[in-house]
């Protein structure tokens, strides 16, 4: 399966469950509506050893973020708000597949959080890399530390033991 969020593209093990939530009827629909500025994951996923994962791509290759400084909140937040609307997804929504892929999150035995981030390969004065992806996960950590805590900010170039690609 392959997700394109941002211009990266996630190619998803086939025998993994993934959706782009930010795309759900549910969330666009309904959950949007429960109160101002509710975020989204980019795409949730659920692997064969039923780990739910929270992932965020972001690129910043092209076009710089101009507040570096909130990004660990954005990503909590979307993360929080993402597992706020799984219960009432599972039990209200409308459309089955993500109906079905609620309740298969509500069962999971673990959270994870990832954020991909994608930043000038060189430092330059028109691309700068803003960005330190290190205090960036340790701001993240301090924030959703009961649910995931050892959440990643990962690259194309150091994806880890993730069983992902992104190009």
């Amino acid at each position: 399966m392959t997700f394109d969020i941002d211009g990266l593209l996630f190619d998803i093990p086939s025998d993994w469950r993934a959706a782009m939530y930010d795309d759900w009827a549910f969330y666009r629909k309904r959950f949007i509506r429960t109160r101002e500025k509710t975020k989204a994951a980019d795409l949730i996923a659920i692997d064969p050893a039923r780990t739910l994962w929270f992932i965020e791509g972001k690129d910043y290759r092209k076009y710089q973020r101009t507040k570096p400084s909130e990004l660990h909140e954005e990503i909590a937040g979307k993360v929080l708000d993402t597992l706020a609307a799984l219960l009432p997804a599972a039990v209200n929504g409308d459309d089955f597949d993500e109906k079905v892929l609620a309740r298969h999150a509500l069962r999971a035995e673990r959270l994870r959080v990832v954020l991909h981030l994608e930043q000038p390969r060189k430092h330059s004065k028109l691309f700068p890399r803003a960005i330190d992806p290190a205090d960036v996960q340790q701001r993240l950590r301090k924030l959703i530390k009961p649910v995931d805590p050892h959440p990643q900010v990962v690259g194309m170039e150091n994806m880890g033991s993730l069983e992902w690609s992104v190009r």
